[in-house]
């Protein structure tokens, strides 16, 4: 069956091709007789028109289309930036193209040329261990990027980032306020600059308290080995001579959460937790967890109108915008 095009419509309707194209792609409403306009909407409908959107895409250079590389779909505070960057863009008229890394770089790299090839708009990214190269290269192929979550330091792109060291920072002197002393902290063993801040944030609250700072108690995790690590790290850890536990990712308190609930402790009489993000696993847990929240809805829609202003004026000074965490305040402590 032939595929009906603006000519059919605008013969049978007795109009222009221009008019049929102004009315379909909603230009000159308030120039264009309603009923007319109803008419060949009416048309299109019967025909079962439908846009060509290559060409449409050949003749303005643009595919509306955006691509969203995360490093881990399956965590949950990656999965609900990728549920409101998918809103936000469906609103402004794009489609969003989702990628996972799973922390890998190389498949970071075959996403870009994949998605590259595909002639998407522009990138957000939250990059992955040693990506530096394959973001700069990017970038200077002039693409419109922009990077959440995690930054790259001595880099000109534009950001959208947490004050991951004023928070851990916060969240640190909150435990040493309520009388903790032997806090340790469970990291993973990244060369990433959000988790890097997180323990210098928790490296100088000590500092400042005058409190021993025993590098046991800093336990970096294999991400691929969260589970196994985080009970070793535990059954080693002497939680008589440790009263508060600090993680820089929900992940590492889930599996951490798991291990205790095994164990003999009172929570928080004997141990406090403190945690950077929410987790649904959370709720299953006797006590709620005392964390650090993350404005997730402002990270997402930035990153959209960021990126949309760069595709349309490519011509815009980098931005690096940070936005403040806060500390939700459970039963953990």
């Amino acid at each position: 069956m032939k595929r009906a095009s603006i000519k059919d419509i605008a013969e049978k309707a007795g109009v222009s091709i221009a008019l049929v194209s102004y009315v379909l792609n909603d230009k000159f409403v308030n120039r264009i007789n309603k009923e007319t306009a109803k008419k060949i909407k009416e048309i299109a409908a019967e025909l079962n028109y439908k846009p060509n959107k290559i060409a449409q895409s050949l003749k303005s250079n643009k595919t509306n289309t955006i691509a969203l590389l995360v490093a881990d779909i399956a965590n949950p505070f990656t999965s609900q930036v990728a549920r409101i960057i998918e809103d936000e863009t469906s609103k402004r008229g794009y489609m969003l193209l989702i990628g996972s890394s799973d922390e890998n770089e190389e498949k970071l790299k075959q996403l870009i040329d994949l998605f590259q090839k595909r002639q998407v708009d522009g990138f957000i990214i939250a990059p992955v261990e040693n990506s530096e190269s394959i973001i700069n290269n990017l970038v200077e192929t002039k693409a419109p990027v922009v990077l959440i979550d995690r930054p790259i330091d001595n880099m000109e792109i534009d950001s959208i980032v947490t004050n991951n060291f004023e928070i851990s920072y916060q969240a640190v002197n909150y435990l040493i306020n309520k009388g903790k002393k032997n806090i340790a902290i469970f990291s993973y063993k990244k060369n990433l600059e959000n988790l890097k801040n997180r323990v210098e944030g928790y490296k100088k609250a000590l500092k400042d308290s005058k409190i021993y700072l025993d590098s046991e108690k800093i336990i970096y995790i294999e991400e691929s080995k969260t589970q196994s690590e985080v009970y070793k790290a535990i059954d080693e850890l002497n939680l008589m001579t440790t009263d508060a536990l600090f993680f820089t990712s929900n992940k590492l308190a889930i599996a951490a959460l798991k291990k205790l609930s095994t164990l003999d402790i009172k929570i928080p009489e004997e141990l406090a937790l403190v945690t950077f993000d929410e987790s649904e696993a959370f709720d299953i847990f006797r006590v709620p967890l005392t964390h650090i929240k993350q404005p997730i809805k402002k990270i997402s829609k930035k990153a959209v109108e960021l990126l949309i202003e760069k595709i349309e004026n490519t011509n815009l000074l980098q931005q690096q915008i940070v936005y403040n965490s806060e500390i939700i305040i459970g039963k953990s402590v």
